[in-house]
Parts: structure tokens; C-alpha cells; sequence
């Protein structure tokens, strides 16, 4: 269902912080015409944690509406279950193709905890749940045995592992079902997991790179290694340096140097420093990209 490149969007917003909706569907549009497979609104990138409900739900709207090849998996999670169970029907409701659920933050979730989390949510509707693994975010990991367990459930069709952790992502590709999705949640880490039978990525620097992205993973993919890995390597220092602050900071600078939006997330997230900035320009520059 979502194998290829997806892109985690940012959410772009206008000078007096409200959603740039044009922008938005511009943003929609350059993924599309670069070959990209799947548009996240509302993940992380897209400052899930700070929009409101309502908003939260006009921006998948929006993204479902001006959609017009791509495969729309709705960010949809929340560490309280039944708000992840509100957003995923809402998000159902506007047509997405399925949602994206990130594991319950803060509270620390046991694992049965964890899989009763994800039973109710995919309970509750009737299109696909990827199940979103960033302990780094989250202070939880998702255990190998507990995602074989969801894998046994028919809504629950795949994983987006942003872990970092390789001997666990390789034993879930040893131990998963065919049918059942790895996708990567770590730009630099993509090209290796495809090598090792990944399905494809939810990528962060799709939003400024797309067309490059879009050719890496179909690269890889076709066992044309090398010109993966060319790409790869291209694109290593834009992987670095869009981390160089909290993620989406540095790419939401870069998405406004670019014409979407005013370039700034919300608080408490706040704009890319002069540092960031130093570090961030270079790579931009050396790519085209301003």
C-alpha cells in the first residue's frame, strides 16, 4: 500500500502563524510532479503536537483533496487512545488511505499496553494502520514480539521503523509477514534498509528533494546499487544538516527559503538559529535548493 517514497509534509504556516493552505497544496503538487508515492500530512514533521484538532484535520483534508496520484496516509496518533481513535476516523471520514499512528508518548506504555493501543484504533476503522516506531520521541520501543503480534491483526499492514536500531529492524524483516510493510523513519539509514528488503521510506528531506529521493529508492529497488548509492551519498550531508536542530526547525527553514510558508514552526518549537543557519545554508547552496 505505502512502498516507495513518502513524504512527512511539513505543515506550512503564513506570517501571523495560521496554515498557509496555498502553500500547502503547492507543497501537494511539487511532491506529486517529482514521482513521490505517498504524501503524511500531520506526522511530526507536519507539528502534529500543535495543531489544534480542528486544524489537524483541515490539513489532511486539504492534502486528500488536492491530491491527485499520490497515496494519502493521515497522521493520526496521540498518546491518549481514544483521541488516536477520534483523528483516525476523521481522517478516514475525509478519504485517506491510512493512517499513520505513533506510539503512545510520556505515559510509557507497557508492550500489552502498547498492542491493546494499536488493537483499539485499528478496531475502530476499516483502512489501513502503519504503525509508527521513535522511541526517540516517545521514550518506548516497540518490541520485535509485540509488532509480530499487531502484524496478526488484519488492519494493522506495516511499520514505519525510525529506531536506528539495525539487529531490530532486521529481525522484523526476517520475521514479518509478507504482506506486512517495513518502511524507514531515518533518511540516512534508507538506502541500507532497502538493500536489506525494506519497503520503502517516510522521509523528511523528500519535502525539499523529492525528484532525488523518489529516483534513490527506485534505484535501490531495482538493484541499480550504484546509482542509489551515488544519490545516497549526494544527499548525506542534507540528512545531516536537517537534523542539526529539532526536527522539523531545520526543515521548515528550508521549506521557506523554498516559497512554502514563513519558514518557522510553532511554539515551543522556534525558528532555526544563526548557527543552524550556518550549518544549513552550505548544503542548501551546494544543492540548488536557494
Amino acid at each position: 500500500m505505502f512502498a516507495g517514497t513518502g513524504t512527512a509534509l511539513v505543515t506550512p504556516f503564513k506570517r501571523d502563524g495560521t496554515i498557509d493552505e496555498e502553500a500547502l497544496r503547492r507543497l501537494v503538487n511539487f511532491q506529486e510532479e517529482n514521482g513521490v508515492d505517498v504524501l503524511l500530512p500531520c506526522g511530526s514533521t507536519g507539528e502534529s503536537a500543535m495543531l489544534s484538532h480542528e486544524e489537524h484535520i483541515h490539513v489532511v483534508e486539504i492534502v486528500r483533496d488536492e491530491a491527485k496520484r499520490a497515496k494519502v496516509l493521515a497522521g493520526a496518533g496521540s498518546n491518549c487512545t481514544s483521541e488516536a481513535v477520534m483523528l483516525s476516523k476523521g481522517a478516514e471520514d475525509l478519504g485517506a488511505d491510512g493512517i499513520l499512528s505513533i506510539s503512545p508518548y510520556y505515559v510509557k506504555p507497557t508492550q500489552e499496553g502498547l498492542y491493546q493501543h494499536y488493537k483499539a484504533i485499528q478496531d475502530a476503522i476499516d483502512i489501513p494502520v502503519i504503525v509508527y516506531n521513535v522511541p526517540g520521541r516517545t521514550s518506548v520501543n516497540v518490541s520485535v514480539d509485540t509488532l509480530m503480534r499487531l502484524a496478526e491483526l488484519p488492519g494493522i499492514t506495516g511499520v514505519k521503523e525510525a529506531s536506528g536500531n539495525f539487529s531490530q529492524i532486521m529481525e522484523i524483516l526476517a520475521r514479518k509477514p509478507d504482506d506486512f510493510e517495513v518502511l524507514s523513519g531515518d533518511d540516512g539509514l534508507t538506502l541500507g534498509l532497502l538493500c536489506l528488503g525494506a519497503d520503502g521510506v517516510l522521509s523528511v528531506a523528500s519535502n525539499c528533494v523529492p525528484g532525488l529521493m523518489t529516483k534513490m529508492v527506485k534505484s535501490a529497488k531495482t538493484e541499480d546499487v550504484s546509482e542509489a548509492r551515488e544519490i545516497h551519498e549526494k544527499l548525506l550531508p542534507l540528512f545531516s544538516a536537517l537534523f542539526c536542530e529539532s526536527n522539523p526547525i531545520p526543515i521548515q527553514y528550508t521549506m521557506g527559503r523554498m516559497g512554502y510558508g514563513n519558514g518557522e514552526p510553532r511554539l515551543p518549537l522556534t525558528p532555526l538559529s544563526e548557527k543552524g543557519r550556518s550549518v544549513l545554508d552550505p548544503v542548501l547552496k551546494n544543492l540548488g535548493l536557494i
